[in-house]
């Protein structure tokens, strides 16, 4: 990611981005509010130059702190089982590349985003791109912990594999509301979606296999 000026978006990347839309919709997404949202987002922005070329491919990419931008497919499908709409609140785990938090800004979702790999959430603070969303905010911090200050949210969305469901995150999930989270290890994960009745009782849906990165305790310097 090269994020201290500003990059091109011309014709061949918004051609790229069609083409990547194309392959969603084969895949099953049929959201057009979130088809909407990945089409008008950059990607190449959020990847180094080296990757501009296949930055519209459906795979994900590594970035820095040895993390990754999740495959465009996994992105859009975590999207549009939140059932987002406009004004929600929403809050992520793992900011990453903040992609993900985008394509929910660019919806029109108000996002509380936590990143606990402080080299990850200093180098994204200088992201230009950023700016087009007053509507996105950052954190440093611990995702099991969550936010309890801004709670409740109406949405909640990890973007990392839990061990188990985060107990402390679903009191944070207002009644009604949608938590998307996978959970497992690295023999295998489930992507979960969680929804939270008006009665506060939890029902879960298993949404089938995926493969993230870990959801670590605590914050690392």
């Amino acid at each position: 990611m090269l994020h201290s000026k500003l990059r091109e978006d011309n014709y061949l990347h918004k051609g790229l981005r069609r083409q990547l839309i194309q392959i969603l919709i084969k895949k099953g997404i049929n959201n057009e509010k979130v088809l909407a949202a990945i089409e008008n987002i950059p990607r190449h922005f959020f990847l180094d130059p080296a990757f501009e070329r296949i930055a519209y491919e459906d795979r994900a990419f590594p970035i820095a702190a040895n993390q990754t931008i999740s495959q465009p497919f996994t992105v859009a499908f975590q999207t549009q089982l939140l059932e987002l709409k406009k004004f929600d609140k929403v809050l992520e785990i793992g900011t990453g590349s903040a992609y993900q938090a985008c394509v929910l800004a660019e919806m029109g979702a108000t996002v509380f985003t936590i990143e606990r790999q402080k080299e990850l959430y200093d180098f994204v603070g200088h992201f230009f791109f950023l700016k087009n969303y007053p509507n996105l905010k950052r954190f440093y911090g611990d995702g099991f912990v969550g936010l309890p200050t801004f709670a409740p949210f109406n949405k909640i969305i990890v973007t990392a594999a839990a061990p188990k469901i985060p107990e402390q995150l679903l009191t944070q999930l207002k009644p009604g509301g949608i938590a998307v989270i996978p959970v497992g290890n690295d023999q295998g994960q489930k992507m979960l979606r969680i929804t939270k009745n008006m009665e506060g009782e939890i029902l879960e849906e298993d949404l089938g296999d995926f493969l993230f990165v870990p959801m670590l305790t605590g914050k690392n310097k």
